[in-house]
């Protein structure tokens, strides 16, 4: 009887054991699903845009000339880079002498990876590779480092990389290809990317609201750049979307020269937030950064088909009723971007 009396109390035992057991793997993966964080995984992306190559207009055309260096970054909970893009547009307005501008006002600009061999650095290059070829070098260069590391970088003056690990892959300015990654480390969120999950990045850029001309005062010349970034699970579909966007201004007058400042820095409308002034003429009365963070959030959990087809208006607004109460913006941009990015992604 003593005998049965121990066996039962074990057996209530090791019950309670694994009712609590379950209890805790159950409360461990709501927590995950919850917060999103698998893991504590974050998706982060950055832009530095320069204007420092802009020139004059002379015997030849000017040029109001846009650089945004992008990155893209996965980061695990112990700050670690687990993926990293970085890509460059570079936005190349020109102008006449007497202020007009002679670029093609419906003209798009891609990135230099998309460019590949077309931008053609290879044959100026001390070590005869392509701009995309070195920039996926330095990508891989940094996956696997902390913020403080890639920090630790050594460059010089020019801005070059000198550590000798780096020198026979990469020979181009790193400067501001370092500084988007550290910034990019710095805004990663947690936003559903899982550590096995594959990166993307898409860039397209265009002319936006500049000016024909400079008139009676400058004209504008608007490198108008949005950016996507996905990452996306095993079954193809987006875990984690962020969407951003740059308009960078740059004046001339009607002599020709440039009138803006090329060593100001420009902000992208994330950044900007409030101040980007929208929420007043907004119908839903919601910021820029407000739509795009609600559009990024929305294609989570569908393919890159699915996105492409979402309905828009002829202004390029969504008509989907499950979207037109957060997003009003025109997105067609926003969609070119993201199929670019979930293409590219690895």
């Amino acid at each position: 009887m003593k005998r049965i009396l121990v066996l039962l109390m074990c057996l209530v035992l090791a019950m309670g054991v694994m009712t609590a057991c379950g209890k805790k793997d159950e409360n461990d993966a709501k927590t995950n699903v919850d917060t999103g964080t698998k893991g504590g995984v974050k998706t982060g992306l950055a832009v530095i845009t320069s204007a420092e190559s802009s020139k004059d207009a002379g015997d030849a055309d000017g040029l109001a000339q846009a650089d945004s260096t992008a990155a893209a970054v996965i980061v695990d909970e112990n700050g670690v880079i687990i993926d990293c893009v970085i890509d460059v547009v570079q936005t190349k307005i020109k102008f006449s002498k007497t202020g007009e501008i002679t670029t093609d006002p419906a003209a798009e600009f891609v990135s230099k990876h998309e460019l590949g061999d077309a931008y053609k650095m290879r044959e100026a290059s001390p070590i005869g590779k392509e701009w995309n070829e070195q920039a996926t070098a330095l990508s891989e260069y940094i996956i696997g480092k902390t913020l403080d590391e890639v920090k630790g970088i050594a460059i010089d003056e020019k801005g070059t990389a000198t550590s000798a690990d780096l020198t026979s892959s990469v020979t181009m300015k790193v400067g501001s290809m370092l500084e988007a990654v550290e910034k990019a480390v710095t805004n990663a969120v947690p936003l559903g990317a899982s550590a096995g999950d594959k990166l993307g990045l898409g860039i397209i850029s265009k002319l936006g609201k500049s000016t024909k001309n400079a008139g009676d005062g400058d004209g504008v010349a608007q490198a108008y750049t949005h950016y996507g970034v996905v990452t996306l699970g095993s079954d193809g579909k987006i875990t984690s979307s962020i969407i951003d966007a740059s308009q960078a201004n740059i004046n001339f007058s009607i002599e020709g020269k440039i009138t803006s400042d090329k060593a100001a820095t420009f902000q992208t409308k994330n950044e900007l937030g409030d101040g980007y002034n929208m929420k007043g003429a907004s119908p839903i009365g919601k910021e820029w950064f407000e739509q795009s963070k609600a559009f990024a959030d929305y294609i989570v959990g569908k393919t890159v088909g699915e996105v492409t087809g979402i309905a828009l208006n002829d202004s390029g607004a969504p008509t989907s009723t499950d979207l037109t109460s957060s997003v009003t913006v025109s997105i067609g941009d926003f969609l070119t971007v993201i199929e670019k990015a979930c293409t590219t992604a690895k």
